[in-house]
């Protein structure tokens, strides 16, 4: 199967080697090394600063939306949360459940955060602020500078979820002033699914240390002091683990983060031009390089997705809930080539010769 989804994505000859092998034992200086060497490539990559902390969760990127949202909010904050897809609404339910108090930014849909959606909430005494940075659902990628600028004038602690956007789009934690920035292995990271990183500045690691959780698997405390030592509070998936120190080498490797972005953007560039003689309609106004999300005016998305699947052998991501019929995605991260995307493009060709779209 060619994989165009948004995750799990396919993953190279070298990270599928690693997870062929038996999984070590973990309670040893090397796997420590390892896991060390993880934390500083990934500081480097989100540019978060020597004084960041990384924290890795053996549990897919809503467990750390939520132990994020656990240890760094309380019942004291008054937050801000864009909601303009699934993933939003997963922030939503986050917050509704552990009883912090929150209101809801809903923008036009496919066109992403605009100035006029935050001026109202300019000098409300608001203190944090909740965002996917690319809306994977529907395609969309919201301006992290016009965030940024907003929480720092008015002061608020931010938390990015940039599951589907690290490695994909720039963001630097530094320059936004982000205070969270949670990642999962699945997306451009392309490792096996069930590990999710939690990057946080030195505002979130005091936020952490200062309040209490009644939890104990969430409990951040407890991974930063393990994380002290390169090791983790509970058994990790170590085996992911040891996947993800051999992609975060070989980008580094291959020129660093901005060569990766490079690669996923001229992949999005390529596919976007080769589709535009289907019928199909890019839907948002503010693309990410991570997914195009496509309407098509002369079929159902469903079935598209299920053609291609069952008579092509290429998965493209489908949609859920009122987007199922109408709208589905082709990823672009992954170990993906612009001769995949042809390969897509000629099935898409003769389906449309058969009339199937």
């Amino acid at each position: 199967m060619l994989n165009f989804t948004v995750g799990p994505v396919q993953s190279s000859e070298a990270v599928r080697a690693i997870g062929a092998q038996n999984i070590p034992y973990f309670r040893t200086p090397e796997f420590s090394e390892v896991m060390l060497e993880n934390e500083a490539l990934i500081k480097e990559f989100t540019q978060s600063g020597d004084q960041a902390r990384v924290l890795f969760i053996t549990g897919s990127g809503t467990a750390s939306m939520e132990a994020s949202v656990m240890n760094m909010l309380t019942k004291k904050d008054k937050v801000l949360v864009v909601n303009g897809g699934s993933f939003g609404q997963r922030f939503v339910d986050i917050c509704k459940i552990h009883e912090i108090p929150y209101t809801e930014i809903v923008p036009t849909e496919w066109l992403g955060i605009q100035k006029e959606d935050l001026n109202k909430y300019e000098g409300k005494d608001y203190t944090a602020f909740l965002v996917n940075i690319d809306e994977t659902s529907t395609g969309v990628l919201y301006d992290i500078k016009l965030i940024s600028d907003f929480c720092k004038r008015n002061h608020l602690f931010l938390i990015v979820d940039s599951i589907s956007s690290f490695l994909c789009d720039p963001l630097n934690m530094q320059e936004y002033e982000v205070d969270c920035l949670i990642t999962g292995s699945q997306k451009a990271l392309a490792c096996p699914p069930g590990v999710s990183v939690i990057v946080c500045s030195p505002k979130a690691i005091e936020r952490i240390q200062v309040n209490e959780v009644k939890s104990l698997y969430f409990d951040l405390k407890l991974a930063l002091s393990n994380g002290e030592r390169g090791q983790t509070p509970f058994t990790p998936a170590v085996g992911t683990l040891l996947q993800i120190n051999q992609r975060l080498k070989d980008i580094k490797a291959a020129g660093g983060v901005e060569a990766e972005i490079a690669r996923i953007h001229a992949l999005a560039e390529d596919f976007r031009e080769k589709i535009k003689a289907f019928p199909f309609e890019i839907v948002s106004k503010s693309l990410p390089n991570a997914v195009t999300a496509l309407k098509p005016t002369t079929a159902n998305a469903s079935d598209i997705f299920r053609i291609l699947k069952d008579e092509y052998q290429i998965w493209v991501c489908p949609n859920g809930g009122l987007l199922k019929e109408l709208v589905f995605r082709v990823g672009h991260i992954g170990a993906l080539t612009k001769e995949d995307n042809t390969t897509l493009i000629n099935a898409l060709a003769d389906m449309q010769r058969r009339n199937l779209i």
